[in-house]
């Protein structure tokens, strides 16, 4: 059997976990556009700010590569899928065939057309440790940088680069940070902590045109800078997958075994969408916990065991400066919101379920219990829920639950 996974990150390593619980000696292959395997895409902010080092954020040594018999091709780029002769085209004319492929490419920056954008020299993307060192070669304590985009990556950026530069400036047309995890109420503390860091935010609002060093807003203010950081949102990588004739949304559709409408195609990770467990609708999720349990789940059906990933959730853990957010889950329904200086709490209750979350401060202690109450849509009316979302313990549980739910989350 001769495998072959398109992607590094973490869909790809799920992969061949699930691989390798079933087979543990075919060939595997691994195929990045990348200069280097598997690394930690998140953590590339605290490269930026010295807080890591660039050999410790790779996810696996080079032995794992070697001792589980995985070839890793970098600098590699497939062009074309034949599904019909199970055969890749790289861009260097060389064909790689397979039995089962996993597609785990990911997404990319997307860049709206901007007026005048291509008149900034120093203009960046934040998503790649190639993108970290670029950026890192383009700072200084001199430097004023404007940030487009206030979600995860935007903000993200702003965070390693906070203390190597002389200002930071962040620009969204959405009303608020991070729109596309928190409401209004966890956006302005998380706002103000940033703000008191010292980080400078337009929002409502966006750049009109550029100059060179320069933008102009739409509200008509010119904001200078020296370097531009381009975050304002991605698209998945489908285009492979679509030229190849495999069914595709938004991203590449997938069922809870990651198998494509082709056969002997898996996908996996940011690139594919799937029936999100709260919404009951095909969804992307671009989670790592979601990509590597999708990967793994592929990887074990690629080699021949039925595996079925049933209850994905829209999450997202992530901190800036030390202060951490963890959400779940889809806002809607009745919320319930818990709150004091040190922490906060909002739930989503419908039909008697919990729907979703958003816990901020040292609320996210617990943030697996609840976890566990969406991933199995507990009814709400069968545990001590006034409990439970003041004091989030087992203790709340029935013993059977407790146990069940416990085995779960190990």
């Amino acid at each position: 059997m001769e495998y072959v996974i398109i992607g590094n990150s973490y869909a790809a390593l799920g992969c061949i976990n699930g691989i390798r619980s079933v087979d543990k000696t075919s060939h595997i292959t691994m195929i990045t556009k990348e200069h280097y395997p598997s690394y930690a895409r998140p953590v590339i902010s605290y490269v930026l700010c010295g807080k890591a080092k660039e050999e410790n954020i790779y996810l696996r040594p080079q032995e794992f590569y070697e001792e589980n018999n995985i070839s890793v091709l970098t600098d590699s780029e497939v062009v074309q899928i034949n599904p019909e002769a199970h055969l890749l085209k790289l861009s260097n004319g060389n064909d790689v065939s397979y039995d089962k492929l996993l597609i785990a490419t990911g997404s990319s920056p997307f860049i709206p057309p901007m007026k005048g954008l291509e008149n900034v020299k120093d203009k960046f993307s934040f998503m790649t440790l190639d993108d970290m060192k670029s950026v890192e070669k383009a700072v200084n304590k001199k430097k004023n940088v404007l940030i487009i985009g206030a979600g995860l990556i935007g903000l993200k950026a702003a965070e390693g680069l906070l203390e190597r530069v002389k200002s930071i400036t962040v620009v969204d047309l959405a009303p608020r940070v991070l729109p596309s995890i928190l409401d209004e109420e966890a956006s302005k503390i998380v706002q103000k902590e940033l703000e008191d860091k010292g980080i400078k935010f337009h929002l409502g609002c966006s750049a009109s045109e550029f100059k060179e060093n320069s933008a102009i807003l739409t509200t008509n203010e010119e904001i200078s800078f020296d370097v531009l950081i381009l975050a304002v949102g991605v698209r998945p990588n489908i285009k492979l997958a679509k030229d190849a004739g495999i069914e595709c949304g938004r991203g590449i559709i997938v069922d809870d075994m990651s198998r494509t409408s082709s056969p002997d195609i898996y996908a996996a990770g940011d690139v594919c969408e799937q029936k999100e467990l709260t919404l009951k609708e095909n969804r992307i999720i671009a989670i790592i916990p979601n990509a590597t349990l999708q990967g793994e789940t592929a990887g074990v059906n690629m080699a021949g065991v039925e595996k079925h990933f049933t209850n994905p959730v829209a999450m997202n853990a992530i901190g800036f400066f030390g202060s951490h957010i963890i959400t779940a889950g889809t806002y809607t329904g009745q919320a319930e919101v818990i709150s004091d200086e040190s922490f906060y709490k909002k739930f989503f209750i419908k039909d008697d379920k919990l729907k979703g979350f958003i816990l901020m401060g040292r609320a996210v202690d617990r943030a697996g219990i609840y976890t566990a109450v969406v991933r199995n849509e507990t009814s709400l009316s069968s545990i001590d829920w006034n409990t439970l979302k003041e004091k989030p313990s087992l203790a709340a549980f029935a013993l059977k639950e407790r146990k069940s739910m416990l085995a779960k989350e190990v």
